[in-house]
């Protein structure tokens, strides 16, 4: 009998889990002080009658006849849970608007920031446990959900999108690279503007491009930019007056950043596109700044950028975008009447010109939704990687990054793999940059015998400021355009934004730009932009020298 009941129980706890009602998401430590915005979600069909939530102390269950079809959302505070997610929940635990039915307490179940468990019952029967930090790891303002039946798959915070992957056929591209024919591939793209333009952008401090838009807005385009509210070092002067210029324009101009209202959703908004009249998208590695968009002739920096044409592709973004530019993380950008300027620049020798191809299969790659396509991609190789970054962090003191380690893996099933860094002072005068990640890598390579090779770029022999693509070329067929930084931010706290291109002669493009910057940056390491240290050293030598002809010309006259 013992073993006939053990059976029953583990078969009703099969049902529960696989094919019943059971906890799919929930959010211990919100944001707003005190949690009053807590919830959870069940998803399931069917009347909850019998069904108690508990955490062992506390707990609730449902008015009699309840009904789920779907997911139903249970929140300690209705008004607290609508001013962070934008809507009301579907119960709430403590009464505080009509507008929201309430739970049956029994007791208090208040979920505990660090260290808690969730149990739903059904009479007498567990039907689901799940326990933090035992099946969850704690953070706050993390939602954690499940999905296939794995808890947090990804990190996910409180705003956050959750886009799935996405692939689109028959993509008209026209690729281009910074910093040669860059500017007037967006340029001609917002002169061709009608109706929409939707921009969303790291730092915008360019004049031309801010003049471009506000053109387009004077022709009855109608125009919105949202930037990052609080980008490293904080919203420059230039930045400040450019969004100055496109308010008076009647452009608004907003920012994502932590309000009263509301916790910014993500780290860094750090993407880099603009959605065109929901047909095309301009997307690249590159900020609205001189150095990334220069005028054909002038040096700026290297970067990758796509023009996409397709309006399902463009639906996409455009959804990113609105999701992106709602909620109480969004608010105006204060510019100021500081004139325009653009800072000069020396000449550069243009090599490259777009590279326009039909037919591509583009894949979105969206951070942090879809991140782990990147990975895919790497793993997938089967003859060759071309990677070009502004830099490359290890994840901890011992791990490596795992883009790079995914690569490395590659040489080891006989994939030739290729990595050239960023040589500018301040991606080479650390103890742990680009410089010594180059020496990481070819010591991996010679110890293994491995087909893989680092390189620092050398600037000088290209003419370029720096390094500041974010690309991978994969079998000569395929190609990585994005924002996407290779450190543990980027990938998992940032909204970045990029593609992955199918396409022979896109990929041919890029790897003909990649072999310039690869061919003469040689293997001893590059020369860079001189640095601060660099600059008082020369400095100084230039001072010592002078004494010494002055000291020595003196003597010679006595």
């Amino acid at each position: 009998m013992r073993r006939i009941a053990a059976a029953v129980l583990l078969l009703c706890l099969l049902a529960g889990t696989a094919g019943g009602i059971q906890i799919v998401e929930f959010c211990p430590d919100p944001y707003q002080p005190g949690d009053p915005d807590e919830y959870l979600v069940l998803e399931g069909e069917g009347v909850l009658d019998g069904y108690v939530l508990s955490d062992g102390e506390g707990g609730y269950r449902f008015p009699p006849g309840t009904r789920i079809d779907g997911r139903l959302t249970v929140a300690r505070g209705g008004p607290a849970f609508e001013r962070a997610h934008g809507y009301l929940p579907d119960f709430e635990i403590e009464a505080r608007t009509a507008e929201v039915p309430d739970v049956i307490p029994n007791g208090n179940l208040l979920m505990a920031n660090r260290a808690d468990e969730l149990l739903l019952y059904h009479g007498t029967t567990l039907v689901q446990q799940v326990a933090w930090p035992a099946d969850v790891h704690p953070r706050e303002g993390q939602i954690h959900y499940q999905e296939d039946g794995v808890w947090d798959p990804r990190p996910l915070s409180i705003g956050q999108s959750r886009l799935l992957p996405a692939t689109f056929e028959g993509v008209a591209v026209t690729a281009f690279a910074a910093p040669d024919c860059s500017y007037e591939v967006f340029s001609a793209a917002v002169a061709e503007a009608e109706h929409e333009i939707l921009v969303n952008v790291y730092e915008f401090t360019d004049e031309k491009m801010a003049r471009d838009l506000i053109s387009a807005r004077e022709r009855g385009v109608a125009v919105t930019v949202l930037l990052e509210g609080g980008p490293v070092g904080g919203v420059s002067a230039e930045g400040r007056a450019v969004a100055g210029a496109l308010n008076r324009s009647g452009i608004p101009v907003l920012s994502m950043t932590t309000t009263d209202a509301a916790h910014a959703k993500y780290r860094y908004d750090h993407a880099k596109y603009l959605v065109i009249d929901g047909s095309t998208v301009l997307l690249g590695s590159e900020n609205f700044k001189p150095g990334g968009y220069p005028e054909a002739g002038l040096q700026g920096n290297r970067g990758w950028g796509v023009l996409l044409e397709d309006p399902k592709l463009a639906a996409y973004f455009r959804e990113v975008f609105l999701l992106d530019a709602a909620g109480g993380d969004i608010v105006p950008l204060e510019g100021t009447a500081a004139e325009l300027c653009t800072p000069w620049a020396p000449d550069y020798t243009v090599e490259f010109t777009v590279c326009r191809a039909e037919g591509a299969r583009v894949t979105p790659v969206v951070s942090p939704d879809t991140s782990a396509l990147i990975l895919g991609l790497i793993e997938g190789a089967q003859e060759s990687i071309a990677i070009e970054q502004a830099y490359i962090t290890n994840e901890t003191g011992h791990d490596l990054n795992p883009y790079l380690a995914a690569a490395i893996d590659a040489s080891r099933r006989g994939v030739a793999v290729r990595v050239l860094l960023d040589s500018a002072w301040f991606n080479t005068e650390g103890d742990a940059d680009n410089d010594e990640m180059v020496g990481v890598i070819n010591r991996f390579a010679a110890a293994e015998g491995l087909p893989l090779e680092a390189r620092l770029a050398d600037l000088e022999a290209n003419d370029l400021d720096k390094i500041h693509n974010k690309g991978v070329i994969v079998d000569g067929r395929t190609v990585l355009v994005s924002s996407i930084n290779w450190n543990a931010n980027s990938p998992a706290f940032n909204r970045e934004a990029g593609v992955i291109i199918e396409h022979p002669d896109i990929a041919a493009y890029y790897t003909g730009v990649f072999e310039d910057d690869w061919n003469v940056s040689n293997e001893e390491g590059a020369g860079g932009a001189p640095g601060p240290d660099r600059l008082k050293i020369v400095a100084a030598a230039c001072i010592l020298a002078g004494l010494t002809g002055l000291y020595l010309y003196r003597r010679r006259r006595t």
